[in-house]
């Protein structure tokens, strides 16, 4: 019996790679067709589902001017996989840099991505883009789910 394994682990981390090198170079459109249509996005700002993935990253990309991303540790197991990466960009809410420090996790299905959740330490992105309000109450669930609102509707408006 001959294992496929192998090779889907392989196509599996050169779509990383290529979700990757894409959102350096700001390509949403080739990030947005590395899901499925049926994927999931997660991360502290953003859950989302289907197209509404590829309009978060088109809005990202196209809203971060000075956005400059790097990627590392890519691994493929299976029908999973991880990365982290790393963004600087100025937010534009408030004009301040950041730095955020991001690890994804993976899980690939038909040779697309089918779930993405992105984790990073919100307390310190908010500290970083939101100045004293995020140093005070960026731990809280308060600040986090306003946080995840004004995401939701800075999507809305983008797409509509």
């Amino acid at each position: 019996m001959t294992s496929t394994k192998p090779n889907s682990e392989s196509a599996n981390r050169q779509l990383i790679e290529r979700f990757y090198g894409a959102f350096a170079q700001r390509d949403a459109a080739t990030m947005a067709a590395c899901y499925r249509s049926d994927a999931t996005f997660q991360d502290p700002a953003f859950t989302l589902s289907g197209s509404d993935i590829g309009k978060m990253w088109k809005m990202l990309c196209s809203r971060g001017a000075d956005l400059r991303i790097e990627f590392a540790n890519v691994t493929a197991q299976g029908e999973r996989g991880s990365a982290d990466w790393q963004a600087w960009y100025t937010f534009s809410s408030t004009g301040r840099p950041v730095h955020n420090i991001v690890h994804a996790d993976f899980r690939f299905n038909e040779g697309l991505i089918a779930t993405h959740v992105d984790t990073f330490d919100f307390w310190r992105w908010s500290r970083q883009s939101l100045g004293t309000a995020g140093l005070l109450l960026g731990w809280t669930p308060l600040l986090q789910n306003k946080v995840r609102a004004q995401a939701a509707q800075a999507l809305q408006r983008y797409s509509d």
